[in-house]
């Protein structure tokens, strides 16, 4: 597994070991809430890949535990709606894929550490 470095300004590629691109500034995603989909150590979900909402995977993350769709206006989140990017969580991903119910990817904002988790090849096979 990949090194990740405590301060984000450092850990920001993506798969291809380029630059990592943003995933969304609208609605503000990331761990960090500055767009894009990098990580630290506190970072205990990973929120790594950026994926693009469909009504199938909000669905499937809403029954197995992550409410994406309900808005907490008290906590700055007004709820994702298909067609959003959002940076989610690299085992929720896989949990979507192994179901059936993996988004698509923005593989140019997604954080060269879900390769530990996810061959390329697959991630090639949802690339946007």
């Amino acid at each position: 597994m990949s090194s990740i470095h405590p301060d984000p300004s450092i850990n920001r590629l993506n798969v291809f070991g380029e630059a990592l691109a943003s995933c969304c500034f609208d609605p503000i995603t990331g761990y960090f809430r500055n767009g894009f989909c990098h990580t630290s150590p506190t970072d205990l979900g990973q929120h790594t890949v950026c994926a693009l909402m469909t009504s199938e995977f909000l669905n499937f993350s809403q029954k197995t535990g992550n409410d994406l769709i309900t808005p907490l206006p008290e906590v700055g989140f007004m709820g994702l709606k298909p067609g959003d990017f959002w940076c989610i969580c690299v085992s929720r991903w896989v949990e979507a894929y192994e179901a059936g119910f993996a988004p698509q990817l923005k593989l140019q904002a997604c954080h060269q550490s879900i390769l530990s988790y996810v061959p390329i090849n697959i991630l090639m096979d949802y690339a946007i």
